[in-house]
């Protein structure tokens, strides 16, 4: 809540939350991923809102690009549909709506940049500043942090989220909260066990295979990529076992961001795992919302109902939808 007062203090005429891109990413990435099964797509599907991630696969493994879900990132989706849907609900120009996205991710200040994030000429992300940029604006601003009333997240368009949005940012969040939306719809049931425990933790690996419906889905989990490489290898050589991979370019996730604020060194130094805190305070947030499933969050359904028409429809190609390169490791500058 202090940090939507210090944003509206500093200029900033709408605060949204991320969470629901993040939910919208869902309906996309896991509509793909059933497609894939249902279809004889390429498999397994590796997950992409990980910028880095994307950055690395690019130019160490371009042989292997087509595994990678065609899913923009949350925060670009975000501002793809900023830039559309709210500019025509708005009846604005998309070219006067400026999108700055605050993340805890370095490497989503060049995602913002690829060629293939602008949609008719313009950008869906105009800046990228992280958490900790943003920490040392609100004390250039002269801003009393600590003192500020809370103030809400705008709610017109963008405003709901469900718990599957919220634990993106941890190890595992995008797997489960995949999972949530998927094991629904392959089964056209309301599961109510929805706490998928086998892929939550800091591990560097997590695997689990689960049973949906009738069929068998075997999945992994990945931080950093002295990890993610052997799975890369299996997929390779034709060998990998599984059908869904999540890839975090970060240890523990994106609340273990490059972009964050440092963790003080006697804090690092005293055996306290920053990491599991700040994930632990995400899965609780998600048990405490009323909806905790992508699918379920009402102003997701009406965006595709007034606006996109389905998950994967020819406009959410168009707009929320990406593709990939091989880029060589280190350029020619000249």
């Amino acid at each position: 809540g202090k940090m939507v007062a210090a944003l509206k203090m500093m200029g900033f005429d709408r605060v949204y939350d991320t969470n629901f891109a993040a939910d919208l990413t869902i309906m996309e990435e896991g509509y793909e991923f059933i497609h894939r099964v249902k279809e004889a797509g390429v498999l397994p599907m590796i997950t992409s809102c990980s910028p880095g991630w994307v950055n690395y696969v690019e130019t160490q493994y371009p042989e292997i690009l087509d595994h990678l879900s065609s899913c923009k990132s949350p925060h670009m989706m975000f501002g793809a549909m900023a830039k559309s849907y709210y500019a025509k609900q708005q009846r604005l120009d998309p070219k006067d709506i400026y999108v700055v996205s605050v993340m805890p991710c370095v490497a989503k200040k060049g995602e913002k940049e690829r060629e293939q994030m602008i949609n008719g000429g313009i950008k869906d992300v105009d800046a990228v500043i992280t958490t900790r940029e943003l920490g040392k604006m609100i004390k250039m601003f002269g801003i009393n942090f600590k003192d500020l009333a809370d103030e809400q997240f705008d709610q017109d368009f963008f405003g709901e989220y469900s718990g599957a949005g919220v634990i993106f940012g941890a190890s595992g969040g995008v797997m489960e909260a995949a999972l949530r939306t998927v094991a629904d719809v392959l089964t056209d049931q309301d599961i109510e066990e929805i706490e998928y425990q086998q892929v939550r933790g800091i591990e560097g690996l997590k695997e689990a295979t689960l049973t949906i419906g009738d069929l068998e889905v075997k999945v992994a989990v990945a931080q950093s990529m002295s990890v993610a490489r052997p799975l890369l290898e299996e997929i390779k050589k034709g060998t990998s076992p599984y059908h869904f991979i999540e890839i975090m370019g970060c240890p523990g996730g994106c609340v273990n961001g490059g972009g964050q604020s440092y963790i003080n060194a006697l804090v690092r130094n005293s055996g306290f795992n920053y990491k599991l805190a700040r994930a632990k305070v995400l899965y609780e947030e998600d048990e405490s919302l009323p909806v905790r499933k992508s699918h379920k969050n009402k102003q997701i359904q009406e965006l595709y109902n007034n606006f996109l028409g389905a998950p994967n429809s020819h406009l959410a190609h168009e707009l929320l939808h990406t593709t990939y390169s091989k880029r060589e490791k280190y350029p020619d500058k000249d």
